[in-house]
């Protein structure tokens, strides 16, 4: 007598399914293997695999792009953890992509003899750091407080989900970092958010649906070329006229008005005092440590900066700031040694010109943290 399972099967691997009998039990169920040459399908896919990821590599290498230690929250998180590991009487930055493209670390080293804790992220505010260091006692150093306008005093924070993942991150993620850092970042140009398959199609010219207002996402701009976050402009901004007018074009569409919650002037008003607010009862929390504070703003040019100055005045945002806190604070128009220098796309320096800032701006920010 054939098993309830064998009384189901048709020739072919083809089998009963639940319509076909009505009112009986569903077998557990089997799957046929056909027999196929197994080992050679693995090689061809490896194979295939390989040739791929070559083709990809060859073609972002033809369009500039070079090997550098990815920009994530993992690489952030280790930075920041270093002050919980006995790191923290050290001096940390932080800011925006100014502070992160800008300040060479192994020039502030040679300058002033420590090489400081970079904790700056691209298109967002310090204040989270801030409020976070605020609340770390292990923090006792100094604080470098990058000041972008547009960023600091609105409170916007593209890069906010650093902070869930440091707090939550685990051994698997430090695991999966590890072998990032040592076996996949330092070798492949591809791996990089701007040029992964899924980006690069979302960026293509797809017709844009009726009513839609499209806008182009920020493209690549920095080269991480140290595992402790010491990055700089990409070369390919410096030297690729088109590419650099392309980032001109995308920075264009943020700069002819202010975001949403800041539409009004009493809206814009209350925004960038809630901004000063929490800066004032972050640094209090910080003084009682012995910590000490200073605010840096950095150069920008051209059609950045005339944007900066109408819509985020210094007589509304970093005087009063300033005020506020009590702090010092170092403004590249109050020192002529830091001015001058070369942004291709208004914003950031090249890496050759961030150096040579670096080398002028870190004594001054040594001895107003005296």
């Amino acid at each position: 007598m054939h098993s309830s399972i064998s009384s189901f099967e048709r020739p072919g691997f083809v089998r009963r399914t639940a319509s076909d009998r009505p009112g009986v039990a569903q077998p557990v169920p089997e799957r046929d293997v056909p027999d196929q040459p197994w080992h050679r399908i693995a090689i061809v896919a490896l194979v295939l695999l390989v040739l791929l990821m070559a083709g990809w590599e060859a073609y972002w290498r033809d369009f500039g792009a070079v090997p550098g230690y990815y920009n994530d929250a993992a690489h952030w998180s280790a930075q920041r953890h270093r002050i919980n590991r006995g790191e923290g009487g050290k001096t940390v930055l932080t800011g925006s992509s100014r502070v992160l493209f800008d300040v060479q670390l192994d020039v502030w080293e040679q300058v002033t003899g420590e090489r400081p804790i970079q904790l700056a992220l691209e298109g967002t505010s310090p204040l989270p750091v801030i409020e976070g260091l605020a609340e770390d006692p292990d923090f006792t150093g100094k604080l470098v407080v990058g000041v972008t306008p547009g960023l600091f005093f609105s409170g916007f924070t593209f890069r906010a989900n650093v902070f869930d993942y440091t707090r939550r991150e685990g051994p698997s993620q430090r695991i999966g970092h590890w072998l990032s850092v040592h076996l996949i970042e330092p070798y492949f140009a591809f791996f990089d958010a701007d040029f992964a398959l899924g980006t690069v199609v979302l960026r293509q010219d797809w017709p844009a649906r009726e009513g839609l207002h499209a806008s182009i996402n920020v493209r690549k701009l920095m080269v991480q070329q140290d595992p402790d976050r010491n990055a700089h402009l990409w070369r390919k901004v410096e030297t690729d006229i088109a590419y650099r007018n392309w980032c001109r074009m995308i920075w264009s569409q943020y700069l002819d008005s202010l975001p949403p919650p800041m539409a009004t002037p009493a809206r814009k008003k209350a925004v960038i005092e809630a901004q000063v607010a929490r800066a004032v009862a972050a640094l209090a929390k910080l003084r009682a440590r012995g910590v000490k504070v200073v605010f840096l703003r950095s150069p920008s040019v051209g059609d950045y900066y005339a944007s900066e100055q109408k819509f985020f005045a210094r007589g509304e945002t970093w005087e009063p700031l300033l005020a506020a806190t009590k702090a010092p604070g170092v403004h590249f128009d109050d020192y002529p040694q830091l001015q001058g220098y070369e942004l291709p796309e208004w914003s950031h320096m090249t890496q050759a010109d961030a150096r040579r800032y670096t080398a002028q701006l870190a004594p001054l920010l040594a001895n107003a943290l005296r």
